[in-house]
């Protein structure tokens, strides 16, 4: 189980693939919309995943046709996120496989839809191995002018490691996570969510059910 073509960086997206805090997510959002008698569930979530807040926001209001703004739903989202987030737990195999591909001495970086202030909460308890990856990339960063499924983040990303982007993997949890890696160049690794359709991830080079099942070896050429 490893890529066609061994890499020598990788980047990470952060929900769902190092931090488990989708289930956060899924449980805030659906108390907001059961509130207006509407039911939030995967198949509409597997659309909005990934992809930049805002973007998200106006779809979901525009799928559930809720009687609230985009920017009221998000006001509402981020108060009780910041209240849930400081306790997100590591995802299976995460920690273990970023303190393996340090050791190897292969520079990695976070690119993240997430905003700086929600990076804070969820990565403080686990500022330990995060301290690990050479380069991370937030969604509000200014120099970011498209969000996921285009490749702006990943190609940032890529500029901070001083690497070319055809050198790096991607791992992603979303099928706009692939596309955009794709679309910057790069190879995919796909760790859906198990309530994910994984047909929806056709193009990704490779697909696992957590990090637990990955070796630096899998990922990387190492010398």
């Amino acid at each position: 189980m490893r890529l066609p073509r061994p890499a020598r960086h990788v980047i990470f997206d952060m929900d769902g693939v190092l931090l488990d805090t989708e289930c956060f997510y899924t449980e805030v959002t659906r108390a907001i919309v059961a509130r207006f008698g509407k039911t939030y569930d995967w198949s509409v979530k597997s659309q909005l995943i990934g992809r930049p807040e805002m973007e998200s926001a106006r779809r979901l209001v525009e799928a559930l046709e809720l009687p609230i703004t985009p920017e009221e739903y998000l006001t509402e989202r981020r108060a009780e996120l910041a209240r849930l987030m400081p306790g997100c737990s590591a995802m299976p195999g995460a920690r273990a496989l970023i303190v393996a591909l340090d050791r190897a001495g292969v520079r990695q970086a976070v690119a993240t839809s997430s905003t700086s202030a929600l990076y804070a909460l969820k990565t403080e308890r686990h500022r330990e191995w995060f301290a690990l990856f050479s380069a991370v990339v937030l969604g509000d960063d200014p120099r970011l002018e498209r969000g996921k499924p285009a490749p702006d983040i990943f190609l940032l990303a890529a500029r901070e490691l001083g690497a070319e982007p055809a050198s790096c993997v991607v791992v992603e949890d979303s099928p706009v996570g692939v596309e955009a890696a794709h679309a910057a160049g790069m190879q995919a690794v796909a760790v859906p969510h198990p309530e994910m359709d994984r047909s929806r991830f056709p193009t990704a080079e490779l697909m696992v059910g957590s990090l637990a099942e990955l070796s630096p070896e899998d990922l990387v050429a190492l010398v």
